[in-house]
């Protein structure tokens, strides 16, 4: 892989994001580290092997302006953008449709949503008017793009308009040579996941443990996902703990 491959990861700050682009360093990607807490991402920045090939931009992907700002920051320095790792997410907490705040479910929508289509938007803008022309989009699904966790309708949404996003931007991307995929994760260990491991609440009322992957797994899987030449796509990845309660009846 070239040096002078760009990428930019949101949420780069921990967990998967962290993970990826730790991935995509080693993978010969100069990375453009993008979250809202500048010690994280230089924290991330500091587990590379390369250092050098890591830039830390804070950003906060559900400001226009500030999104804006990244991806011109990053064309001003880098000249191009190849790739985007569509991955900052939230969460909101695990309560009764009934009892969810407003407040509640629009930072979800905000974050996940609002802020997966600002980024895009700006990487289609870059990417349809660069020469060579076209880059890649990969969007951080979860599996609850597929099939909810209790009281979680927040989450479940967007993930849902997640895919509905993927679809539409690997077809309005053809025109631009603009390859656009989607990669579902199930328990990857990381700080989100340690309420499966104490216990996570089943579709049947019952709290059991779930098993988890290593999250390294995940970035290689990124990574592969970004290996493909632009006429090639992986439009739908699910990587997950073989056995999680996930595939069958609940």
């Amino acid at each position: 892989m070239s040096s002078e491959k760009i990428v930019i990861v949101t949420g780069a700050g921990s967990g998967v994001g962290r993970a990826a682009a730790v991935a995509l360093c080693q993978a010969g990607y100069r990375v453009v580290l993008a979250g809202r807490n500048l010690d994280a991402l230089q924290k991330t920045a500091q587990l590379a092997e390369a250092v050098e090939q890591m830039i830390c931009l804070p950003t906060d992907v559900t400001s226009e302006d500030s999104v804006a700002s990244l991806f011109q920051e990053v064309v001003q320095r880098c000249g191009r953008l190849d790739l985007l790792f569509n991955n900052a997410g939230t969460g909101a907490p695990a309560v009764e449709i009934s009892e969810l705040t407003l407040t509640q479910w629009q930072a979800v929508v905000d974050v996940n949503l609002t802020g997966a289509f600002l980024c895009a938007r700006e990487a289609f803008r870059v990417m349809k008017n660069q020469d060579p022309r076209g880059g890649r989009i990969i969007n951080n699904g979860s599996i609850s793009a597929a099939s909810p966790r209790p009281n979680s309708a927040p989450y479940t949404s967007t993930k849902h308009a997640i895919t509905g996003l993927t679809k539409s931007f690997a077809l309005d991307g053809r025109a631009y040579g603009i390859a656009c995929g989607q990669i579902d994760i199930g328990n990857a260990d990381t700080r989100m996941a340690e309420k499966v491991k104490a216990g996570a609440p089943q579709a049947n009322g019952a709290v059991r443990t779930e098993p988890t992957i290593d999250v390294r797994l995940v970035a290689e899987s990124v990574v592969h996902m970004a290996s493909l030449p632009l006429d090639a796509n992986i439009l739908t990845m699910t990587i997950m703990a073989t056995k999680m309660p996930f595939v069958g009846r609940g």
